[in-house]
């Protein structure tokens, strides 16, 4: 009489969750970094479209001071608040500033288009582009 073996061994069960733990160190992070970046798209997505907005407000108004109360103006979100600092006549900057997840993660815009990153966990920083991956690289 032949015993048929029933369920697996101990070996096959630990390779199994090696090989998954494996996975996991990779995909994980890899994961969390393209999250990350998703979100960041977010930001640029309002910044770019503040600066239009601001140009009209300006041709209407002759001026930027103001901008942050009209409704054109980017309104924060669960990732990103937005604010209107060095308003003038002739100049603005809009920011960007990351919350919750993405604490710690600063963009702006200003007047004359030039994006500059002035902070993101461990990514970097620039002050001509906005960084949006590892290592300090940028979005085009």
């Amino acid at each position: 009489m032949q015993r048929t073996q029933r369920g697996f061994t101990l070996m096959e069960v630990l390779i199994t969750i090696v090989i998954v733990g494996i996975l996991s160190a990779v995909a994980v992070p890899a994961y969390t970094e393209h999250i990350t970046r998703s979100r960041t798209a977010e930001a640029f997505s309002a910044l770019g479209a503040s600066q239009a907005a601001a140009e009209q407000f300006w041709s209407n108004n002759r001026t930027y001071v103001g901008f942050d109360a009209a409704s054109s103006f980017p309104a924060a979100t669960p990732n990103f608040t937005y604010a209107l600092s060095n308003a003038s006549a002739s100049s603005f900057t809009v920011t960007a500033t990351g919350r919750a997840k993405m604490a710690g993660f600063t963009y702006t815009i200003d007047q004359n288009g030039t994006r500059a990153t002035t902070g993101t966990p461990s990514w970097g920083t620039n002050a001509a582009c906005w960084v949006d991956k590892k290592g300090g690289q940028c979005s085009s």
